[in-house]
């Protein structure tokens, strides 16, 4: 076959030479003129793209948002488990998308990944989107509009947080507010955010004719392993002192593959090299939602105008990105540029390391804060013991030990309210206590079991011409992770039914019999429906606050009739949730700084043909960082307050690393990216070089 071919213009094409047959590379179509929005050098199809990542970051985020506690609460797993879970879920939401970019970039191309596959399987589609919709939005714009394609980021982060400050927002009201088979409805908080992945793909597709698609370049992925890999093994068979040496690993290479596509690895290998350190960094906020929402559940969420739901405080952080991100582009970065201050991107990431670091150092300080209000735990071979007279008149208490030894002695009127627990030694794991009930004249002795590690409540009560008592467990401490826990005693003589809610009843038997704990909303309870085989009343139960477990006596008084007397068991929780909100800002403008810069980074520093892989690099970070966080929960056994200084120091640590690192990396510049000598060479198509099309004059 003659390989040169005459036109009519007698100009000549070179075809691609090779051995085997080699299927040619689709020509890219010709670019057309993108449509503008209101005559600025913004494409009208990155608006689709932006209203298509609002959507989907909405049904991400609302389903992520309730999710631990969906765990906690629907699941009933620990803390550490629920978090573990979560973490393990956000990990895999964030690997896929290296599978993804490689489709993308080998295959389908970005708007067909987008498409068919992101947004048909969610599970999968995380990856499809994540790595290609940024970089997408970034193709739409050419190259001398560099700025504006600096500022779409900026506009693409924004539209993020939007879908996630209302989803955040809303979600948790879905699941709190409203009641499905009497419990949260965790169905309507999880079937909205599945509402708005169809809305995002009706938006998306109704944009595909303004487009512009770049066609896939080859399997990028391979080229780049198969290049490193001849590298590597070229030198080590060349590693003799009598051959010269060559400047770069990579240059090893050269005989198999382009110098273009060396330096598109070089570049790559370079970034790659930058990102060992963030992990780190994702580690630290993305507890947002774990660490930080279980963090909530044992504070006072009334801030008096508004109550809020323990995983709605979430929405601080899009709210504050929304605030941040042109309060820094506009007045914080343009007055740090007029102090004569380079803040350069690695500059700026490294900051946001720091902010995150204190973030945590003042989550540390809350947790601490929170732990001094709340009671005592009973540690190895102790016990927290209240005594609750139910009589008509003063008793005396004496608890004896095993020698006959007085270990507490106590009056107490009737229906006193103790002021707190009395903490009891034990000899071993489980023991018996001896009483020495005392009233009028009445003398009677009884004997209780106890175990080790636990809250207990003694009752004692007229019983006829005696007096009797009975030992009952009460609720560990903040078991209640942030909730209100009631239960009752019933010393009528018939059994009683009580309505605490539309969906929460219960029945308490007859003379003292005590009912389990029920978890109910906060709020005021001014008249619960209670009904006895032969009559109907109400009880005022007052307010119910967040974290506390309360005891209702019900009584038939001569003087006020039915009633209940109200005991804290274990007290409210005392501290404000609007202590949050320092942790909250701080970690949003390290997000800022860090994560905002840290998007445009990536997409400027990527070889052409790799922006997709990079991306899809930059959020294996992310997953990374979700999968440390998952390591320390399961395995680290530290306290909460201690597990925050933790992550702290060691986002402290590489925050050092990472700043050594970016001070000896030299940014590359778009129009060095490809050797103006080596145009003509394109990547590698199987072992043969396609040559780029070319005119040449007879």
């Amino acid at each position: 076959m003659n390989t040169f071919q005459k036109n009519e213009s007698k100009e000549t094409l070179f075809s691609p030479v090779s051995i085997e047959e080699v299927p040619r590379r689709p020509p890219s179509p010709p670019k057309k003129p993108s449509t503008k929005i209101c005559g600025s050098n913004y494409p009208l199809s990155i608006a689709f793209i932006v209203v298509n990542e609002f959507c989907e970051r909405f049904s991400y985020y609302g389903m992520k948002a309730v999710l631990t506690l969906y765990f906690l609460y629907f699941l009933h797993w620990n803390e550490d488990t629920s978090t573990s879970i979560y973490h393990a879920f956000s990990s895999l939401c964030y690997f896929t998308p290296i599978l993804g970019a490689a489709i993308a970039d080998s295959w389908l191309g970005k708007f067909k990944v987008l498409s068919l596959v992101g947004l048909s399987l969610i599970a999968l589609g995380t990856g499809g989107i994540k790595p290609c919709v940024a970089a997408f939005g970034g193709d739409q714009f050419e190259e001398t509009h560099a700025e504006e394609r600096s500022r779409y980021f900026s506009v693409f982060y924004l539209a993020i947080n939007a879908g996630s400050l209302i989803s955040t927002f809303i979600t948790p009201m879905l699941r709190g507010d409203v009641q499905c088979f009497g419990e949260d409805c965790y169905a309507l908080a999880f079937g909205v955010p599945g509402l708005l992945m169809v809305i995002a793909l009706v938006v998306f597709a109704m944009g595909s004719k303004m487009y512009n698609k770049p066609p896939p370049e080859g399997n990028i992925v391979a080229q780049v392993l198969k290049c490193i890999w001849f590298a590597l093994s070229n030198r080590f068979k060349n590693r003799s002192g009598d051959i010269p040496k060559r400047q770069h690993w990579l240059d090893w290479a050269a005989e198999k593959y382009p110098k273009q596509l060396i330096m598109d690895v070089k570049a790559l290998t370079r970034i790659l090299f930058l990102y060992i350190p963030l992990p780190m960094f994702w580690a630290l906020l993305d507890q947002q939602g774990s660490r930080w929402t279980l963090q909530a559940t044992r504070m006072n969420r009334n801030l008096g105008f508004f109550v809020l739901q323990p995983d709605q405080m979430q929405v601080l952080n899009p709210l504050l990105v929304l605030i941040f991100i042109p309060l820094f582009d506009l007045v914080i970065y343009r007055l740090v540029s007029k102090c004569g201050i380079h803040f350069s991107s690695l500059r700026k990431m490294a900051v946001g390391m720091i902010l995150a670091c204190l973030a945590f150092a003042v989550a540390a300080a809350v947790e601490i804060k929170i732990n001094e209000m709340a009671p005592a735990q009973p540690g190895s071979q102790e016990v927290f013991l209240q005594v609750l007279n139910l009589a008509d008149d003063e008793m005396k208490v004496t608890m004896l030990g095993n020698e006959n030894n007085s270990l507490l002695i106590e009056s107490i009127k009737s229906f006193q309210k103790t002021p707190h627990y009395s903490k009891l030694y034990l000899k071993t794991k489980s023991q018996d206590f001896h009483f020495h009930l005392k009233y009028h004249n009445l003398s009677v002795y009884t004997e209780h079991s106890v175990q080790e590690q636990n809250w207990y409540s003694l009752f004692i009560r007229k019983d006829g011409n005696s007096i009797s008592s009975m030992m009952v467990k009460d609720t560990e401490s903040k078991t209640t992770n942030g909730m209100t826990a009631v239960r009752f005693v019933n010393t009528l003589h018939k059994d009683v039914n009580i309505s605490l809610s539309t969906d929460i009843s219960l029945s308490v038997g007859e003379d003292y019999g005590v009912s389990a704990y029920r978890i109910v909303q906060r709020g005021e309870y001014p008249a619960v429906h209670c009904r006895t085989e032969d009559e109907n009343f109400s009880l005022n139960l007052g307010l119910l606050e967040f974290g506390a477990a309360y005891l209702f006596v019900i009584t038939n008084s001569t003087n006020q009739g039915l009633q209940a007397w109200k005991i804290e068991d274990i007290p409210a929780n005392k501290m404000s949730i609007a202590w949050q909100l320092p942790q909250y800002a701080l970690v949003t403008a390290a997000e800022v700084m860090f994560s905002v810069t840290g998007l445009e980074f990536s997409y400027s520093q990527a070889p052409s043909s790799m922006k997709s892989v990079l991306q899809a690099a930059w959020l294996l970070t992310v997953a990374a960082g979700n999968i440390i966080v998952l390591v320390v929960a399961q395995f680290s056994g530290l306290v909460q307050w201690a597990e925050f200084i933790l992550f702290s120091c060691l986002l402290l640590v590489v925050c050092l690393l990472f700043s050594i690192m970016g001070y000896n990396y030299v940014p590359v510049k778009t129009e060095d990216m490809q050797d103006p000598a080596d145009k003509q060479i394109p990547h590698i198509q199987g072992n043969v070089i396609n040559l780029e099309t070319k005119k040449t004059k007879l």
